[in-house]
């Protein structure tokens, strides 16, 4: 009981200070760790093994240098001033084509590739136009957990549920979660519009400068740029395939990461690529697992997980509707990945206890709740999901950073609004 109250303690102080945001959050988020292991709460080796998710964090270091590397071509700012004009620098519309930009690739890659392809994007617009891109990337965040709902390879939830479950194909996230995502981006859209419309405004001038621009004089090296765009264009296809080939994501992102540096940089060029990875961003991963790996070796969430499971006493329309709504909870207040890592062999646990196989439609309405609560909640604080850490890092090393109020206040609401939408839409379709 102490080493689990201790447990407790230690993670909502760590918490507290990484919502005040006065240091700096990956310190903060390794000093936890530090004190989890120096109190005898979790085992060093249980941290690196079997808490830290490190295909997440592969898969993050693989896109980072992918991104770094096809940005120094130019290929971005040439496609952000294309974007821009094509909405003639109409600051609400531009936020709306960009949002849905987000969603469409998180759904078709995962939210975590394609936020880090449409920032740079987002920053180059945003200073042509001379507006703050804060409210781009708080949309941007929100719409990238939203679409990446929509998919098995969506959001990694998603890919962890499915891996668990070979019977959930592609076809089936596609087919049961994609119509709600979809309402819920609308919805979500419709919202950022009437939160956004008078905060955003782009004088004549601006826009004028813009049209002026000519696109193609941003691209800088014409052979770096056909030889970034042909291994990204590859490592994008290998994530389409990788259940297929039954390759991680994150082999594929190390995989085209290495190939490009191999074929397109000099030693000089591969060190300063290795110094402009955001090692805040991925040491505050490696600090937040082992936080919430703390919380697991003593029981905590298992406990909480547990409970659930037992107040529906084997009402699955019941268990359904409190699995979205704790996921969705958990997952808007620690990162979703430790949590569904707990409540998959739980739902299993449960499908046992009721004599039935995994695989039966009632059993998989469960697997739905989950995905709908963890990719949902993920918008509910900058720390839900991991497009929004990195969204925010980027900001930060930009000098626009917002702060953790700044997204809960628009990302809690649309996440309570989703919830319930979602929470209707399993009534209906599957009770």
């Amino acid at each position: 009981m102490y080493t689990t109250i201790l447990a407790i303690g230690i993670f909502l102080i760590i918490y507290a200070f990484i919502i005040t945001e006065k240091w700096n959050r990956a310190v903060i988020a390794l000093l936890g760790a530090s004190i989890m292991i120096l109190a005898g709460i979790v085992d060093v080796h249980q941290v690196f093994t079997h808490y830290i998710e490190w295909n997440t964090i592969a898969l993050l270091i693989g896109m980072m240098i992918l991104v770094t590397i096809t940005n120094t071509t130019g290929v971005f700012q040439w496609l952000a001033i294309k974007t821009a004009k094509s909405v003639k620098g109409n600051p609400i519309q531009l936020l709306i084509m960009l949002s849905l930009l987000t969603a469409v690739g998180s759904a078709l890659l995962d939210n975590v590739t394609t936020v880090l392809l449409i920032v740079p994007i987002t920053f180059s617009i945003t200073r042509i136009l001379k507006v703050n891109p804060v409210p781009y990337l708080i949309s941007e965040v929100i719409a990238s957990n939203v679409g990446g709902t929509a998919t098995l390879i969506g959001d990694p939830p998603n890919i962890m549920i499915g891996a668990a479950n070979k019977h959930l194909t592609f076809n089936a996230f596609l087919v049961n979660l994609g119509p709600i995502a979809a309402i819920i981006l609308v919805i979500t859209l419709i919202i950022l519009y009437f939160i956004y419309r008078n905060k955003l405004v782009v004088s004549e001038k601006d826009k004028q400068q813009l049209a002026n621009i000519d696109e193609n004089e941003s691209i800088k090296n014409i052979p770096l740029m056909k030889k970034s765009l042909f291994v990204l264009g590859l490592t994008i296809v290998g994530f389409t395939l990788h259940s297929i080939l039954h390759v991680e994501a994150s082999v594929i992102a190390f995989a085209g990461a290495s190939i490009l540096l191999l074929i397109g940089l000099n030693e000089h060029q591969i060190e300063k690529t290795f110094a402009s990875i955001e090692w805040t961003t991925i040491f505050f991963f490696g600090g937040l697992f082992a936080l919430v790996g703390g919380l697991q070796e003593v029981g905590v969430i298992k406990y909480i997980a547990k409970q659930v499971l037992e107040i529906t006493n084997g009402d699955l329309s019941l268990a359904s509707i409190y699995i979205l709504w704790i996921s969705g909870i958990a997952s808007a207040t620690i990162d979703n990945i430790p949590f569904v890592a707990t409540m998959i062999p739980l739902i299993q646990e449960m499908a046992n206890s009721l004599g039935v196989s995994v695989n039966t439609p009632e059993i998989n309405t469960l697997w739905w709740s989950l995905a709908l609560g963890a990719c949902l909640g993920g918008n509910g604080t900058i720390l839900g999901a991991s497009a929004n850490v990195i969204v925010a890092s980027l900001a930060s090393k930009e000098g626009k950073g917002f702060s953790y109020m700044e997204f809960l206040k628009i990302g809690a609401p649309i996440t309570l609004i989703s919830l319930i939408i979602a929470n209707i839409y399993l009534l209906i379709r599957y009770f």
